[in-house]
């Protein structure tokens, strides 16, 4: 724990708090990164399963993420209970889905994203103003948590089987119920520092009341979040399907892992990168060969396997940075305040749309490759707001 007080000596009961506070709301991201991803190495046997069109199966990522958008704007009212009513939702959902028909499905899969979106906003928040000092440090390692998590999707999928969806979600559901559990443990009665440094007390209560930020800034962050999910969605959803139809050798399932586990490596390295370059150069530089590596996808016609591999694990690696990155930005300047969830809403409404644009571009040009340049022109956009999104605070204390 030693890491997550950079200069602190906080004592024992501290630590244990931090814990009782944290641990929980890791344990959920595990669970949630499963569930936010699972649509990528499913989809090409759904898509066989139900006969449908890329348009068509590109509706389950709005449903699931229009799902997360409703969650995320109740969510920062009571962090404790989004987490634990949100785990509770989505294990209904993971229950129900797989007895259902194409159309009914939507139902299920949106109340999955309600439940995600009340629990990953309540755990950025929390993890993002629980120790101020650390606050990049222990967004990363959430993702870590949440990237974990994404790459365990595939492996459970193969565990379970092909032919066996149910006992997938079966498992899935299970998972759920013991996040909520767990997230009964979290005490956030008092302010979240009181769990942190007392040092600190006076700058997180102030953190608490920073919001609302000016327009400009605030519509910023929101387009950001909105772009940032819906590329990272968009990429990790229709990838493993890119893939299999380019090289039928290639298998959806270790697409999504390898694109997974390159992203969960890239937040490994995060703190490491970050003393290295500082942080809004690392965001800059991120972006800038994300852009260089989707184009490549676009525009490649003759693509080897390996090719693709490289590019997908290239392509995780350059995302891992940005998120935790953004919402360290974003936290620095409004703190720990109950509007939040409208700005991590608009994350979910970038979720939903970017996957069902990409899926319809595919269909109207009838080629996949057309529906990529989708993320590639958002990874575009987050690069020209960068400058505002990487600028500090004009009132950088009390």
């Amino acid at each position: 724990m030693q890491q997550l007080h950079p200069g602190v000596t906080a004592p024992d009961e501290d630590r244990i708090a931090l814990f009782r506070m944290l641990g929980p709301v890791f344990f959920y991201f595990f669970v949630a990164g499963i569930a936010t991803v699972m649509l990528g190495p499913l989809l090409p046997a759904l898509i066989q399963h139900w006969q449908i069109q890329d348009s068509q199966a590109g509706t389950l990522f709005t449903a699931d993420f229009l799902g997360q958008l409703c969650g995320a704007w109740i969510a920062a009212r009571n962090l404790r209970g989004s987490l634990l009513y949100g785990s509770a939702l989505s294990a209904l959902g993971c229950a129900t889905l797989s007895s259902l028909s194409f159309g009914n499905a939507h139902i299920a899969l949106f109340c999955i994203g309600v439940g995600l979106g009340t629990g990953l906003t309540a755990g950025n928040i929390i993890a993002g103003t629980t120790l101020p000092s650390a606050r990049a440090r222990l967004l990363a390692i959430l993702n870590v948590a949440w990237g974990l998590g994404a790459i365990a999707c595939p492996l459970l999928l193969r565990i379970a089987g092909a032919g066996d969806i149910r006992r997938f979600f079966f498992v899935l559901a299970i998972l759920f119920v013991i996040a909520s559990l767990f997230s009964t443990a979290i005490k956030i009665s008092s302010s979240s520092s009181d769990s942190a440094e007392t040092s600190q007390s006076t700058s997180s209560s102030q953190l608490k009341q920073r919001m609302p930020l000016p327009l400009l800034p605030l519509m910023t962050f929101a387009a950001a979040m909105f772009l940032y999910v819906g590329v990272e969605n968009s990429l990790g959803g229709w990838l493993p399907t890119y893939a299999v139809r380019t090289h039928p050798s290639l298998q959806a399932s270790f697409i999504a892992i390898y694109f997974w586990v390159a992203e969960l490596v890239g937040r490994l390295l995060v703190a490491a990168l970050m003393f290295l370059l500082g942080e809004p150069a690392l965001y800059r530089l991120c972006l800038v060969l994300l852009i260089i590596i989707e184009t490549l996808l676009c525009v490649l016609v003759h693509i080897s396997a390996g090719g693709i591999l490289t590019l997908t694990i290239l392509g995780g690696f350059t995302l891992a940075p940005v998120f935790p990155l953004l919402v360290s930005f974003m936290l620095a300047r409004t703190g720990n305040h109950k509007r939040l969830g409208p700005l991590f809403a608009s994350a979910s409404v970038g979720g939903a749309v970017l996957p069902w644009i990409t899926g319809v571009c595919s269909t109207q040009f009838h080629n996949l490759r057309a529906g990529l340049v989708v993320p590639a022109a958002g990874a575009v956009l987050l690069l020209i707001l960068s400058g505002v999104i990487t600028a500090k605070p004009i009132t950088s204390r009390g």
